[in-house]
């Protein structure tokens, strides 16, 4: 199933390290099948506060997205951005292509009695 690395990343401070994060970013992600999805690009809010932007990166698999994100390679660059760049980075495993969210609420309407 594929799997999503997300990043709502909060206004910081564009300097050398933070660009030296981006250049290093792809090769990190090549051995466990990450491409970028959203990245860079503005946002268009349409409901609460989203301060920042978003970064979206798509890997095969949870497994995959979870080694990315605790190999060597992208915990010796993290730093160099998380420490300019404030935000919150969330795994999630995406949904079948036959996924049906009527089946879901009532799934949730039977668990919850309602």
């Amino acid at each position: 199933m594929t799997a999503y690395a997300l990043a709502h990343l909060r206004p910081g401070t564009l300097n050398e390290q933070v660009l030296e994060y981006i250049e290093r970013i792809q090769s990190t992600m090549d051995p466990f099948g990450g491409r970028f999805l959203v990245h860079g690009k503005e946002v268009e809010v349409l409901e609460g506060p989203f301060p920042g932007t978003l970064v979206m990166i798509g890997f095969p698999d949870l497994e995959r997205a979870r080694a990315w994100y605790a190999s060597p390679a992208y915990q010796q660059i993290l730093p160099l951005r998380a420490d300019h760049v404030p935000g919150e980075v969330v795994l999630a495993e995406g949904v079948p292509a036959d996924y049906d969210a009527t089946a879901t609420a009532t799934a949730l309407r039977t668990a919850a009695g309602l």
